[in-house]
């Protein structure tokens, strides 16, 4: 039996495409979504570029048909945009003033034209879902991009094995093991069955079919020596020039973009890999924005970008305020003058092509699986790309740990052989910032 699914304005801002993703069913969009909508248009961020895609694809819409009556998409699909509903048949305690409410009505409409068991209210608000089932209305999370936080691919595996099998992988530096388990590039720790305090560990090479042992640089990459194991997976991974996409997930403290920048360093400046090491990150304020900010665009940047200069200044060791320039030391500012690097939020990116540079984008967890799209389409040829976060910190208020473009393109990009993932678990930044990160 066909089902009706009533579209609240806030899965329509997370997804413009959302209506083709109910298949052969009933899609009502609530008039109140449609006035809703009308506000954001304007806005230049994602949510304006979705709000302008959808009225745009209602308006084509218009040509087949009526839209108060129903339009039949593609997929047999049917979506109608539904007049204001009598509100008077809700609770008084929801005042028609408010959107919320109204499009509350019209999925209580739906409930009682075709019973409960065949309508449900699609929302990402937590507390329309509540008021929703509070009335006895089907209410979901939108999902269609979600992916469960705590079964998020770790990108690491554990393999039993007897202790010839290690002595094989020191003296042959590889072992071939039952890879039927193993994603492209997953990290393994090979241990002893008879003595687990004697073990091995390497990468999956999917082209030779067996675990290699892990790049190493004796002396360290600008001055950084892997302090754990998953930073040592980290540093391979972000050395390994197969590897064009790699995506580094952990807390706070854990090393992410500190490695990340260190490995871009060493690969463009030291090595001549690639022509730019090119940092970004997209511009989420924590907590209550402090408003606009005077200056030049240079100047306005420089607090968002930040903690990029503090990792970027730790790394090439300065340490004297008095050479700093608008929060870049002498050195950073000689190699943005030099063009080797650049640094700058995810904002302008559309429509770009960028070729040839080691790319980090930092905080990506703030980013939509769309967005998160739309800059890895901009890769050129010879160019990686590093994406870092912690999908238990996100200031967007459209995106969660389930839903954010990062655990998104973890999940949907672990099969492919130029994709490497890692999750770092351990805060190595100081044992205060590890101990907050556990309790608090």
């Amino acid at each position: 039996m066909r089902k009706t699914f009533v579209l609240d304005t806030n899965v329509l801002l997370f997804d413009s495409q959302a209506i083709y993703k109910f298949g052969d069913n009933d899609i009502v969009i609530p008039i109140t979504v449609i006035e809703e909508l009308d506000r954001f248009k304007k806005d230049l961020n994602e949510n304006g570029k979705n709000a302008r895609q959808f009225s745009r694809m209602m308006d084509d819409l218009r040509a087949k048909g009526s839209l108060a009556a129903g339009v039949t998409l593609d997929n047999k699909s049917v979506v109608r945009v539904d007049l204001l509903q009598d509100i008077g048949d809700l609770p008084k305690e929801l005042f028609d003033d408010k959107a919320d409410n109204r499009i509350l009505a019209a999925a209580f409409a739906a409930v009682k034209k075709v019973g409960a068991e065949n309508v449900t209210m699609i929302t990402k608000d937590t507390n329309l879902r509540i008021k929703s089932d509070a009335l006895g209305i089907p209410a979901s999370d939108y999902e269609a991009s979600s992916v469960s936080i705590e079964e998020l691919y770790s990108g690491i595996g554990i393999f039993e094995v007897n202790s010839q099998s290690i002595e094989s992988f020191y003296s042959d530096k590889k072992l071939e093991i039952d890879s039927q388990d193993l994603h492209p590039n997953e990290f393994v720790i090979l241990r002893d069955q008879a003595n687990p305090s004697h073990s091995a560990v390497g990468r999956y090479d999917v082209r030779q079919g067996a675990v290699v042992p892990l790049i190493k640089s004796p002396e360290g990459i600008w001055g950084l020596h892997p302090k754990n194991v998953e930073q040592s997976f980290a540093m391979d991974v972000l050395l390994n020039d197969d590897i064009q996409l790699v995506t580094l997930v952990g807390k706070a403290g854990t090393g992410k973009t500190l490695l990340a920048l260190a490995a871009g360093l060493q690969k463009t400046l030291d090595e001549g890999r690639f022509q730019r090491l090119l940092c970004s990150r997209p511009i989420f304020p924590m907590g209550k924005d402090v408003g606009y900010l005077p200056g030049d665009i240079e100047q306005k940047l420089n607090p968002w970008m930040q903690p990029i200069f503090d990792n970027l200044e730790f790394l090439m060791g300065g340490t004297d305020n008095t050479r700093r320039r608008g929060g870049v030391t002498r050195g950073m500012h000689e190699l943005i003058n030099q063009g080797m690097l650049h640094i700058e939020p995810l904002t302008y990116i559309r429509g770009r092509s960028i070729p040839n540079q080691y790319m980090i984008v930092d905080e990506a967890q703030n980013l939509t699986p769309h967005e998160i799209k739309t800059i890895l389409t901009r890769a050129g040829d010879n160019t990686k790309v590093v994406l870092t976060g912690d999908c238990y910190q996100i200031d967007n208020p459209y995106v969660d740990s389930s839903s954010n473009g990062l655990a998104y393109v973890v999940e949907r990009m672990k099969g492919e052989d130029i994709v490497g993932h890692v999750s770092l678990v351990k805060g190595e930044r100081s044992s205060l910032a590890e101990l907050t990160s556990n309790l608090l």
